[in-house]
Parts: C-alpha cells; structure tokens; sequence
C-alpha cells in the first residue's frame, strides 16, 4: 500500500462520530447531485459491523484527500454542501479518534487510515490514507465505517433536511420556508439543506440555499451551531419575497399577538414586522392599526371600536408611519371615516309635530339648569338622521348608532330627532352632549366623568 501523508495535526475534539459521518453523507448528496445519478445508499453491514455509505457517481481518487477549494463544486449547481475539502479530512481523523475503521472503496482502488511515520522525519507520526490502487469493480463510492452504530448512523442523518419529515411551504431564490409536522421539535434553520441551528420561537424552519460571502466563509469547516447572525439576513430575505398565503396569514397573525408577548422571533425583526402589517391589512378587513399614545388619549374611540368588533392592533410610531399599503386602517382613518358616516337632515322646529315641539321647548331650561347661559349655550339642532344606516366603506354594518353628536368645530349640538319622543331621553342626550362641551372631553374620561357628575348633582339638589 502507498501512504498519502494527511498531514493532520489540528483534530475537531468537539466533533463527534456522527459529525464524521455526516461529512461522508453530505459529499455523497454532492456526488449525486453534481452528476445527476441515483439515490445514495445507506445501509448496515450483513454481519451488523458497521454501515455502508453510498453513492453512484465517478468514484473517489486519492487527490481528493487533499485539502483545496474545489472549484467544481464551488461552481456547481444549486444546493452543494462542501466546497473546500476541509471535510473529509476532519471526519476521518475523527473516526480514528474513536475506534472507527473506515474503509473506502471506488474503480480507483481502497483506502484505509493509519497512523505513518512522516515522509523524512521519521520520529514524527501523522494520519495517513493507505492506498491499494487495485482497481474494484463497483460504480461511484462506497464508505464502510466498521464500529459505526445504528444510534450513530440516526444521529447524523437527523441533521439533514432529506431525511426529516416536513412539508415545503414556498420556494424563493433566497431558499425555502419549510413547515416541520414534527410538532415536539424545535423549527431549525439548514443550510443547502444541512442543519445550522436549531431555533425553538421560529416561526417556521428554512433552507437558505444562496448563500452570502459571510456564510460561506462561517461554514468552511463547522457546519452546526451556527450564530444566528451569520444567517438573519437571509431569512429575512427568504420571508420578504414570499408570496404565499400561508406564509402571510402566519405573519399577521403574528402582528396580532405582537403584544401578548407570545409572538415569533421573526416578528421583532422590524422588516417582517413590516411585512407582517401589510400583510394584515390586506387580509383582515376588520383590522385597525392604533399607537399606544392614541389608545390612551382616545378611549371612547377604543369602546366604539370594540362594540364594532374591530380587530385592534396596536402598533409602535416606528411601524405605524412605515405602513405603505393603502388597505390599512389606521387610527387616523378610522376618526375620519366615522366623521364622514354622519349625514344630517336638519329640521326647522316649526316642522316638529305638536308633542316633539312641547320636549324641544324645554331645551333651554335645561340647559340653563345645570348653569349654561344664553351667551354661552352652544347651537343645538334636530336631524332625522345622524348615521348612514350601513357604512360600507369600513365593510361592515354600523355597531354603533348615535343619538347625539357634539361637534366643537361648530360648537354645535346634534340630536336625533326621535329622541324627541320622550322628556327622560331627550333631556338624557342633551345633558350628555352638554357635558362634551363644557369639558371639552371625550367619553370615558376624568374630565368628562367629572362634568357628568356635576350636572347630576345639581339635578339632584334642585329635586
């Protein structure tokens, strides 16, 4: 046998067998891939020694035991994992470093590792390829790793992509969003179809297949636990060109528990958030976007949108001013909409009927009861309408219909002319809209709750 010096001296201690043995796999897939043969094998020995690893394309030759940038494979099609013969080199001594006896064997002859003097210095001993050039008759290459265990041989497969049980969601050309339907692991991040990392608030798994500078230089000789640094970029880019409904209903829905604290990891990456919202938007016609600052100072606003059953999200500055997509409600929208909902019919008082115009009559005792007067009262009028019955602009039926409207701008008070048909509500809405403008507040505030309880108050002592 000729020996072919490895020239190994720093070992991967934190590799185990079956990283080892992944390498062999992850060289057979290339093999397979680069000529386009038949699947590779894997298979256990008939006498239970250990495992066959095998491919069906050119068969290994001894310059491949060399450590040199490949530029077949770094040229190569789409998907190949090595690319700097780094390897297969780590792998076999780390199958010397724990009892395993690989034997390889093509149409170029076998070979087999040991340890060897070096060529000229004879006191130095490194891992070497012990070469037969005795040709085989068998297409493409086949690695038995005597010693191997089945556990050994599971351990390795696990950490590729071809043998897991999941479903591809969407193919993009930065590389494909994958659903796992093993729903006790965590989702993970591969790369050319090799696992990088495992992330356990992922809201999917992906395979980035182009891959940046960055990544090819972070994976040159270690392919797993990988930071996520070294592939953020990618994965947003994967989820920003997707198109599927899948995937856009999982970020928006994920906009929706933004606040819950339950969301994905994704979704605090402000890009996908981003995408996320339009998402929503476009989806969700029931959905309003809300900054925290306008969910504090507008809370009647807040209660109408609940009886209206809107779908409330509430969103930071930052993300509610990147909102491009003209399907999303906001804040802003809503006011005006709900503004442009009232249409008024005004009615002259001499058009009342007898008993309307008797409750009308006691408007300005009332109001002066409760300490308005005849320099300040604002303007007060009947409409027989105040809202459209249906506003089909929000896409949905009006929840709520008011009966009085004031309008500052104006200083106008609106009541709907059927609350004329009784003293108690029309002397109730009135004093109600009065309140808003002696506050100047909304409802369910202080100011207005304030105001409110003062008028009751002097009802009370006056009865």
């Amino acid at each position: 046998m000729t020996p072919f010096d490895l020239n190994m001296e720093e070992v991967l201690e934190n590799w185990e067998v079956f990283h080892a043995i992944r390498e062999i796999i992850a060289n057979a897939l290339d093999e397979q891939l680069m000529t386009d043969t038949k699947e590779i094998e894997i298979s256990e020995s008939s006498d239970n020694s250990g495992w066959h690893i095998r491919d069906f394309g050119r068969g290994i030759q001894i310059e491949h035991f060399t450590q040199n940038e490949n530029p077949e494979k770094y040229s190569g099609p789409k998907g190949i994992i090595g690319k700097f013969g780094v390897g297969l080199k780590d792998a076999l001594a780390t199958f010397h470093r724990n009892g395993i006896e690989p034997v390889i064997r093509s149409r170029y002859g076998t070979f087999t590792i040991a340890i060897h003097a070096k060529e000229g210095f004879a006191d130095i001993e490194t891992l070497h390829v012990m070469f037969d050039d005795e040709a085989n008759d068998i297409t493409g290459t086949e690695f038995f790793l005597k010693g191997v265990t089945f556990e050994q041989i599971e351990e390795a497969k696990d950490l590729f992509l071809k043998f897991k049980d999941t479903r591809e969601i969407e193919q993009t050309k930065y590389g494909t969003i994958i659903d796992s339907t093993e729903d006790d692991e965590a989702n993970r991040v591969y790369i050319n179809g090799v696992l990088a990392s495992e992330e356990d608030n992922f809201l999917f798994s992906y395979n980035i297949t182009n891959l940046t500078p960055r990544m090819r230089k972070a994976l040159n000789r270690e392919r797993t636990n990988v930071g996520r640094s070294t592939y953020t970029e990618r994965v947003k880019s994967i989820l920003k060109s997707a198109t599927s409904d899948e995937v856009k209903e999982g970020l928006s829905e994920q906009i929706s528990l933004r606040y819950t604290g339950e969301q994905c990891d994704e979704i605090t990456w402000s890009e996908i958030a981003q995408v996320g919202i339009e998402a929503l938007a476009k989806l969700d016609d029931n959905a309003i976007f809300i900054t925290e600052s306008e969910m504090l100072h507008n809370p009647d606003e807040m209660e109408r949108m609940r009886m209206e059953g809107r779908n409330i999200i509430v969103s930071n500055e930052r993300d509610r001013s990147k909102i491009e997509t003209e399907d999303a409600a906001t804040f802003t929208t809503y006011v005006q909409d709900f503004v442009d909902s009232f249409e008024f019919d005004y009615v002259d008082p001499d058009d009342l009927t007898s008993k309307e115009r008797e409750v009308f009559d006691k408007t300005e005792s009332i109001m002066k009861m409760v300490g308005w007067t005849d320099d300040d009262m604002p303007e007060i009028l009947i409409s027989n309408t105040l809202q459209k019955e249906s506003d089909t602009s929000l896409g949905f039926m009006q929840v709520f219909s008011a009966v009085g409207l004031y309008e500052p701008g104006h200083d106008r008070i609106t009541i709907l002319r059927s609350q004329l048909g009784s003293l108690k509500s029309y002397a109730g809405t009135l004093l109600h809209e009065a309140a808003h403008a002696a506050s100047g507040a909304t409802d369910a505030t202080r100011n207005f709750e304030s105001k409110l309880t003062e008028y009751l108050g002097i009802l009370s002592s006056r009865l």
